[in-house]
C-alpha cells in the first residue's frame, strides 16, 4: 500500500537516544512485525490508552495511531500523543499520528414525541424551515442549504441509512419526500446527502479549532471528513500554511472519501492531486 507506505516517511523522526531500552533478543528485528510490508492503522479509544495497551499494538504490527477528534478533549490527545512517541523512542522506530477531523454534522430537528415517529414505507414526509417540533408528516430541517441543493429524485438517508427517503416535490422552504426504506425517526438524528453537493464547507469551527491544536502537538498526517471537492483540500491547506507560514513539516493530508460527489466530473482526479493520501468509507 503505497499510501500507507508513506506515512512512515514521516518528517517526525525516532530518537535513537533509547536504543539501550530494546529488548534484549537477537532476532528482535527479524521478527514478522518489522519484515511486513502493509502497513497498518489502528484507532485509539478508551480501551487503549495506556503505554501497555499501545506498545502491544505496535509490536502486533501498527504502524499508525488515529486519533478521532470527534470525542474527547483536547488535553486526552496531547496525552495519547506523548505515550506513542515513547513508544517511538523506546523502539527507535517512527510510528505516524494521524489526527481525524470529524466533519459537519448535519441533523433534523427534534418531535412532539420524546419518543420520535414510525415512518412507513410509501408515506409522504416533509423537510421544513418551521422550528415546530415534527411529528409523523414533517420535521424541521435546520439545513437550508440542503434545502436549496436537493432535486426531485434526488435520495436523503437519515439515521445512517436506516430510513431513506426520494424527494417528490420542493418548495421555498421545504421538500416532500416519498419514504422509500421506513423505519423509527427520532430527535437530531444524521442527515445524508449523496446526491448533492451542498455550499458549505467541510471544515466546522469545531475542526478548525481541533486543526489549530493538531498542528500546535504536531500530528504527522491530517484526515479531512467528507470532501466534496477539490477546494475542500485547498481550504485546508490554506489553513495549514497561515498557521506555519515557513512551511516547515506541515502535516500530510488525508480525503477521506464518503460522499458520492467526490466522483462527479474531474473532482476525484483533483483531489488525488492535492492531497498526500485517500481513505476511502463507505459511500452515504
Amino acid at each position: 500500500d503505497a499510501v500507507a507506505a508513506d506515512m512512515l516517511n514521516s518528517p517526525r523522526k525516532a530518537s535513537t537516544a533509547a536504543a539501550a531500552q530494546l529488548p534484549h533478543t537477537d532476532n528482535f528485528k527479524s521478527s514478522p512485525r518489522w519484515r511486513k510490508k502493509t502497513k497498518q492503522l489502528a484507532t485509539l479509544g478508551p480501551a487503549s490508552s495506556t503505554f501497555e495497551m499501545i506498545e502491544k499494538l505496535f509490536l502486533a504490527g501498527a504502524d499508525v495511531f488515529r486519533l478521532n477528534f470527534s470525542h474527547g478533549e483536547h488535553a486526552q490527545k496531547k496525552e495519547l500523543l506523548d505515550i506513542i512517541r515513547a513508544v517511538e523512542d523506546k523502539y527507535d522506530h517512527p510510528i505516524a499520528i494521524l489526527g481525524d477531523l470529524q466533519g459537519p454534522k448535519i441533523r433534523t430537528g427534534t418531535f412532539a414525541n420524546p419518543d420520535g415517529e414510525m415512518l412507513e414505507a410509501g408515506q409522504i414526509f416533509r423537510f421544513d424551515s418551521d422550528e415546530t417540533p415534527g411529528n409523523n408528516q414533517r420535521v424541521f430541517l435546520p439545513h437550508p442549504e440542503i434545502i436549496e441543493a436537493s432535486e426531485v429524485g434526488h435520495e436523503l438517508l437519515i439515521d445512517d441509512g436506516k430510513v431513506k427517503v426520494v424527494v417528490v416535490g420542493t418548495g421555498p422552504g421545504y421538500l416532500d419526500c416519498e419514504v422509500v426504506v421506513g423505519g423509527m425517526i427520532k430527535d437530531r438524528k444524521g442527515v445524508n446527502t449523496p446526491d448533492s453537493i451542498l455550499e458549505i464547507s467541510c471544515l466546522t469551527p469545531k475542526d478548525r479549532a481541533d486543526l489549530d491544536y493538531m498542528l500546535s502537538i504536531g500530528v504527522d498526517w491530517v484526515a479531512l471528513s467528507f470532501v466534496q471537492r477539490p477546494e475542500d483540500i485547498m481550504e485546508i491547506k490554506r489553513l495549514i500554511m497561515s498557521y506555519n507560514p515557513q512551511n516547515a513539516n506541515p502535516p500530510h493530508i488525508m480525503a477521506k472519501i464518503e460522499k458520492p460527489s467526490c466522483f462527479w466530473d474531474d473532482n476525484l482526479e483533483k483531489i488525488v492531486e492535492l492531497c498526500d493520501g485517500i481513505s476511502k468509507l463507505h459511500l452515504i
